[in-house]
């Protein structure tokens, strides 16, 4: 009779099993190898040592496991790299509104630099390091490689939370792309490849096109992730092209994207609002740059990263929900951009801001001030209500430029918001927390409603103010900041005021000159060489 089997490390397959009398009895098990697929012995007999299988056995043998056979790669990437590839922007709307985008994210990136928060974050990983033809970083000395170029360009842009935006089912910042397409174009001009300020201006439009329409329908701050998966997908897509991949590389290299980790918006909520959702688009662009080249150098894609079942982007971090899409890729999104022309803000509070300083003027005129406020009601649309509908204790820099009633309650009672006034030593005034403590948000259906409307894309807030005397003032209603397309003729000029002040800072009267000539003229500036373009706000 065999009893309790000892194995003592004999080869795979031998089992040493003890008689009644104390004696070895060696017995041979087949391993999974020698065995047929799935069969799992039943049963040793007394009699021999072969293995018996029941029909449970056996019918778990036909049981298959997953296919090895590479899809086709999912829709989605393939109009992503068609687009890059084959689409031709014939929109001049569309280039001129590049221009002035390109004009002011280079601005809002230099602007950024006057902040050590921001500064201390910039260069190379090792100090003093110097890359022959490398990325220059504007308003720096430094020259880096195409990686570290795009995280510092692409960090510095997005720093102050002043380049433009673009709001629908999921809101971001398009021309935070632009950190990885100069850094790219950059490095290849000086490395004699005949790229132009034409090219950054179509790969910006593509970008924005990409990530736009991406976030036209398909809402990724509702499933907890941040919107610069968005910006990491569309400069793969871009860069790819500038970089020499072919359209089956860029497929490839745009599901690296996909596949890549993506952010949570934890950094963007509080209680952990903090610096890192300045630096987050930066990121992106880095990593972006990265994938592109691993491709270049032969790295395979991924064909179903999105609808793969159990383990694509679709069922992981979709909810199981593919994309959807409201319109074909083209030029509208860049046609439609919406530029931070008046102030650092938030862009859902934007409105708000203006109507602040409104009120602002209305109380002087009455011999009033912020003191006599007894509340502030804000009309505001459900995205704002969602994301920057803050109260309590604000940290640092970055929970304040995202909580819309501190944006309200310095230009009541200041009369500006400028950059300088989120910083620790502008929110120590106790009249701040005072006021924010009587302003408080509710939801207007129809400010929603036209919000996600394609013919209006409005951004609309209403402020009413009541006295401590009892007076309820006039509401104050803006519908659309002035950085919309249905006021761009009106914010054409102020958008170079702002860009003539972010200059101002870091070079003198003549160089600042030069810049604003070199810009100004469209014609001249599409044909410059990128090299020259970036040289221009190189610093010694």
């Amino acid at each position: 009779m065999l009893r309790k089997a000892v194995r003592v490390g004999l080869p795979t397959g031998r089992v040493l099993r003890k008689t009644p009398n104390g004696a070895l009895r060696t017995l041979i098990v087949p391993s999974a190898a020698s065995k047929p697929s799935g069969l799992v012995p039943a049963r040793l007999s007394r009699s021999s040592t072969a293995p018996t299988f029941t029909p449970l056995h056996r019918a778990m043998s036909a049981h298959a496991g997953e296919s090895t056979l590479r899809p086709e790669p999912d829709k989605v990437l393939q109009d992503i790299a068609d687009y890059v590839h084959n689409y031709t922007i014939d929109s001049e709307l569309a280039f001129e509104t590049a221009r002035l985008c390109l004009i002011d994210t280079i601005g809002c990136g230099l602007e950024a630099l006057r902040f050590p928060d921001c500064t201390k974050l910039l260069g190379p990983v090792v100090e003093g390091t110097i890359v022959p033809n490398g990325t220059r970083v504007p308003g720096t000395n430094y020259q880096l490689d195409p990686i570290r170029g795009a995280f510092n360009i692409g960090a510095a842009i997005r720093w102050l939370d002043f380049n433009d935006c673009f709001l629908a089912a999921e809101w971001g910042h398009p021309s935070d792309n632009l950190g990885a397409i100069l850094a790219v174009a950059d490095h290849l001009s000086r490395q004699g490849q005949p790229l132009a300020v034409r090219d950054i201006l179509e790969a910006m439009i593509k970008a924005h096109e990409i990530q736009g329409s991406l976030a036209l329908l398909n809402s990724f701050n509702k499933v907890g992730l941040d919107h610069v998966v968005l910006v990491k997908v569309a400069s793969t897509a871009v860069v790819s092209k500038l970089l020499g991949l072919s359209r089956d590389q860029t497929v490839d290299a745009v599901s690296q994207a996909w596949v890549d980790g993506q952010s949570l918006r934890t950094y963007r909520h509080a209680p952990n609002t903090g610096p890192r959702k300045s630096w987050a688009a930066g990121d992106a662009c880095s990593r972006a740059v990265n994938l592109a080249l691993l491709v270049k150098k032969g790295e395979k894609g991924l064909p179903s990263v999105l609808s793969a079942k159990t383990w694509g982007f679709y069922d992981v971090l979709f909810k199981g929900k593919p994309f959807e899409f409201q319109i074909p890729y083209g030029s509208y999104i860049m046609e439609n951009v919406l530029f931070k022309i008046s102030y650092p803000a938030e862009f859902h509070a934007q409105t708000a801001v203006e109507a602040a300083h409104i009120i602002h003027a209305k109380l002087k005129e009455l011999g009033k001030t912020s003191d006599d406020i007894k509340s502030v009601r804000i009309r505001t649309q459900e995205a704002a209500k969602r994301i920057i509908d803050k109260q309590g204790p604000l940290d640092n820099f970055a929970d304040r430029d995202h909580a819309i009633n501190y944006m309200v309650a310095y230009p009541l009672i200041f009369g500006e918001l400028t950059s300088e006034s989120y910083t620790d030593v502008a929110a120590a005034d106790p009249r701040i927390d005072a006021l924010r403590a009587k302003i408080y948000c509710v939801e207007d259906q129809r400010f929603s409603v036209e919000y996600h409307d394609p013919a209006k894309r409005s951004i609309g807030n209403a402020l009413l103010v009541e006295l401590n005397d009892g007076t309820v003032l006039d509401e104050v209603e803006v519908e659309y900041p002035v950085g919309h397309k249905r006021r761009r003729a009106e914010g054409t000029p102020l958008l170079i005021n702002k860009f003539k002040r972010h200059i101002a800072h870091h070079f003198d009267e003549a160089h600042q000159q030069k810049i604003l000539d070199t810009v100004s003229d469209a014609a001249s500036l599409s044909k410059l060489p990128v090299h020259e373009f970036t040289d221009l706000f190189v610093k010694a």
